[in-house]
């Protein structure tokens, strides 16, 4: 990594951690439980995190690490969700390891162009050696065919998939918060070797998009924490750029 973008980002971690964690994580310690727990033992899961180890890419920001963030985030909110829902016990912890696949896969495909689309045909070609029906995988598949930011949402044929569809988005999402700053950003800019200079000049723009995805959440408990997450990353983000104006005044 670029000494410079090295520096940027250990003050960016500096400012985040004083911040608090999301309440997201505080207000549903039950569905943030049961989540992690289920993600590291139940057999599915753990083999298809294996193979998604194997295959994922983890230097463009969007690795394995940030694909456990969302797939248990998805789980937290299928939790909650299905509840909400009136799904029974049996139904919504199968649908909760759903929402940890979707996860797991969403982003297997993301240095392509149409990553989601591409993404939700590969799923659908692994997850044919899975326990799960024909419906199941179509789920699935859609799930991760709009989880892309602005974009059209492509309908679900059941109310159940939609839901998966929309907690796999909101998932996603939440790691446009504090998260966007301590590790993404700087994965992607090293990746495509990004001069400073132009980083610096197209931040304000950058600030300007995360501000708008405040609005596009879509689960019900999405859209009260989303922008509770996005507001977090935007007072990250204001901080270091006046850092980033203070001491990188050449660049600015």
């Amino acid at each position: 990594m670029n000494p410079i973008y090295e520096r940027i980002r250990n003050q960016a971690i500096k400012i985040a951690a004083r911040y608090p964690k999301a309440d997201f994580y505080q207000d549903y310690p039950r569905q943030v439980e049961f989540s992690s727990r289920f993600f590291y033992s139940d057999p599915v899961v753990c083999e298809l995190r294996d193979f998604v180890t194997q295959k994922i890419d983890n230097d463009f920001g969007h690795g394995m690490d940030h694909a456990d963030k969302v797939a248990l985030d998805a789980g937290v909110l299928m939790g909650i969700e299905g509840v909400r829902n009136g799904y029974s016990d049996q139904f919504l912890t199968h649908r909760v390891r759903m929402a940890l696949c979707a996860g797991l896969l969403h982003d297997i495909k993301r240095k392509h162009k149409k990553h989601a689309g591409k993404g939700a045909i590969y799923a659908g070609k692994v997850l044919a050696a899975y326990p799960f029906s024909v419906d199941d995988v179509d789920d699935i598949c859609r799930a991760i065919e709009n989880h892309e930011a602005f974009g059209k949402a492509l309908e679900s044929k059941t109310r159940e998939g939609a839901l998966l569809s929309d907690c796999l988005y909101d998932s996603d999402k939440f790691r446009w918060g504090a998260d966007n700053f301590t590790q993404t950003v700087w994965e992607m800019v090293s990746y495509a070797n990004i001069p400073v200079k132009k980083f610096v000049e197209l931040y304000p723009r950058g600030i300007s998009f995360l501000d708008k995805i405040k609005d596009t959440f879509r689960t019900p408990t999405g859209k009260i924490y989303g922008p509770r997450f996005i507001d977090i990353g935007l007072l990250i983000g204001e901080e270091l750029y006046r850092y980033i104006k203070s001491e990188f005044a050449e660049y600015c």
